[in-house]
């Protein structure tokens, strides 16, 4: 039986270890067209573009030929049917749904009272196609009736509403078809094909994001608008303000951080449902991989063994070496990261790494440039499972498929807050140091293009898809996987940002869950303390409504870790964070913490912990959490 995941093995199949790279597409380029200029324009990746890309492919295929040790092979293994809305509801933190044991309702009650209607959608799809596999397996195994999912306990539908609901149900059914083709290389149209121009370049973060786009789909419909060839280029989108601040990876707690991650799973699913994309997790088979080492050892162990060495590393320490290595001798270098270094001696150098790096007995001086960047490329190559995970790798692939730039951006913005804590920083690292190659592309002739098709080989091919494609297919993933890198790259600075959207639903996750604690004692304690604690405030401080018309309110901002430990800051319309950070720094001169090294934290109330964006409005934030406390503290790197 032909499966999903045979369609994806077969989609990116290639193997550098087996030569299976296919060169012939270098032909394309046939005689009598002109001959390629980098530094040519950014905004499209054309055939000549892409010239580098089948380049590269043979470099890699060259540089594996006569490798003495044979590397155990990525192979897939394909969820059974309903085993992946298992997976999907447990991750989620929804398992309750079909096992009563498996978490806490009351928890799972909260997360899914804070879900917007096609957040709402995304689960319901997914409990009724497990629903319809137990059927199927004829199985006494008790799962809830989709509409009574999102029904709170002791809030009973009125007899109005019960009326409403299959009609209601039947809208989302309509809404979430999945009427895309599945994840493949079948006739598909691109993006080019299927989509209406989209003149906006301000990104929405305060509204679902499935949301806008059902509501850009019901808004198009009978449209036939196809992009031009100015929609193909790269708007300059940029992200609206927002006075509370922004909340980028890292500013959170792992409390919080979970809750996040589940919110973004269900966003994910909902984004693509609303495009009839129906997208398959797969998992690898676990392989036999080394356990120390520098290259071919999993990220999560090589940061293990790194952390041992310098706790709280949250990037390879060999490749930030080989980031500062390359920067040191200069980024004007022309051809870096496109001209490859000697294979010989690459493979020399690595071996001499692996035995010589930790101790530092390593010759930097002696390790030319070239070589650095064909080293730092052949690290992510040797990674057991690539960067961006065998789970979600299917998912970066189908977000060209949805129909505008903008919804593209907004599900890779998911898919890296989706991604493991040592996938994401890593990549972070990666694509701030290629943007810093591309600042220099005057003098280096790299271009956005130039990097992202160099590199996209790098990043989304790996051992063991062995089966052979045709020349229109690998063109084909040529061109996406190229095309992905380069939005990675270009919107960097948005794509590690939590949407205020997925904030205010931690916050409403937060403050449900805190209504049911109380009949846990310890935290009964702590809620009386809360509230002695906020009668204290208020005493002090003045009512919030007081504060909202009075410019005499003030807050208690503490410092424990300073001898400074506390100070009064006035509130204002315009105080921001980084008012209440200078004006600690000007009464505590004994503080030697850089001022980057310290931000202001959000404690307390509807969040567990915040490090604040500097261009926070405090009284703003305060009407958005009026419990909250506030604590200067340095920041965990």
């Amino acid at each position: 039986m032909v499966t999903m995941v045979s369609k994806f093995v077969y989609y990116l199949h290639l193997s550098r270890r087996t030569g299976h790279y296919s060169v012939q597409n270098r032909a394309r380029n046939a005689p009598g067209k002109p001959p390629y200029h980098r530094c040519n324009s950014q905004d499209s990746l054309d055939e000549l573009a892409m010239d580098d890309y089948w380049t590269e492919v043979e470099n890699i295929t060259l540089s594996g030929e006569g490798d003495a040790e044979p590397q155990e092979e990525v192979q897939l293994k394909v969820p059974d049917e309903g085993e992946q809305e298992e997976a999907w509801l447990t991750e989620a933190g929804l398992a309750t749904l079909f096992d009563e044991s498996a978490s806490d309702p009351e928890d799972m009650m909260g997360l899914l009272s804070t879900l917007t209607r096609t957040q709402a959608a995304a689960v319901e799809k997914r409990v009724e196609k497990l629903q319809q596999t137990l059927r199927k397996r004829n199985k006494q195994h008790q799962v809830p009736d989709v509409r009574d999912i999102f029904k709170l306990p002791g809030t009973p539908e009125s007899k109005e509403d019960e009326a409403k609901s299959p009609e209601r149900s039947e809208n989302r059914k309509k809404d979430i078809t999945t009427d895309g083709q599945a994840m493949g290389l079948g006739n598909r149209a691109g993006p080019a094909e299927q989509s209406v121009s989209e003149p906006e370049t301000d990104i929405n973060l305060e509204v679902s994001f499935s949301d806008q786009a059902l509501s850009y789909k019901e808004g198009s419909k009978g449209s036939s608008e196809a992009l031009t060839d100015a929609d193909d280029k790269l708007p300059n989108f940029k992200l609206s303000r927002d006075k509370t601040g922004l909340t980028k990876v890292g500013n959170l707690s792992p409390q919080d951080m979970k809750k996040v991650h589940r919110l973004v799973l269900i966003e994910m699913t909902a984004l693509f449902d609303t495009a009839g994309i129906d997208l398959k997790a797969h998992k690898a088979v676990k392989l036999k991989v080394k356990e120390s080492g520098l290259f071919g050892v999993p990220l999560a162990a090589l940061l293990e063994q790194d952390q041992r060495r310098q706790p709280g590393t949250k990037v390879p320490i060999i490749l930030q070496r080989l980031i500062s290595h390359i920067e040191d001798e200069g980024l004007d270098t022309e051809g870096l990261l496109r001209i490859p270094g000697a294979a010989i001696r690459v493979k020399a150098v690595c071996v001499e790494l692996e035995g010589k790096f930790y101790e530092g007995l390593f010759p930097w001086e002696s390790l030319k440039q070239h070589d650095a960047a064909s080293l730092l490329k052949l690290f992510i190559r040797e990674l057991p499972h690539p960067l961006l995970t065998v789970k979600y790798l299917s998912a970066f692939i189908a977000v060209l498929r949805l129909p505008t730039k903008k919804q593209q951006l907004q599900a890779l913005n998911l898919l890296v807050l989706l991604l493991p804590e040592s996938s994401r920083d890593t990549l972070k690292a990666l694509m701030e140091f290629f943007q810093r190659v591309i600042d220099h592309k005057e003098q280096n002739k790299m271009t956005l293009n130039n990097v992202a098709v160099v590199m996209a080989p790098n990043i989304f091919m790996f051992k063991g898809f062995r089966n052979k494609i045709s020349e229109q297919q690998e063109f084909s993933l040529a061109t996406e996987t190229a095309n992905i890198v380069r939005l990675l790259i270009r919107y960097q600075n948005l794509l590690w940002t939590i949407p205020k959207f997925i904030m205010n639903q931690v916050r409403k996750q937060n403050t449900e869950n805190q209504k049911k604690v109380s009949k846990d004692r310890a935290m009964m304690k702590l809620l009386k303390k809360m509230a002695y604690e906020r009668e204290k405030h208020e005493k002090q401080e003045k009512p919030l409504s007081e504060v909202d018309s009075s410019s005499q309110g003030f807050i208690r901002v503490q410092a424990p870790q300073f001898s400074k430990v506390s100070m009064a800051v006035q509130l204002t319309e315009e105080l921001q964070a980084s008012d209440v950070l200078s004006r600690f720094l000007s009464q505590d001169s004994s503080v030697s913490v850089k001022r980057e090294d310290l931000c202001l934290y959000e404690i307390g109330g509807n969040i567990q912990e915040r490090c604040l964006d500097e261009e926070t409005y405090m009284k703003d934030l305060l009407e958005l959490n009026p419990s909250a406390e506030w604590f200067i503290k340095c920041i965990q790197r």
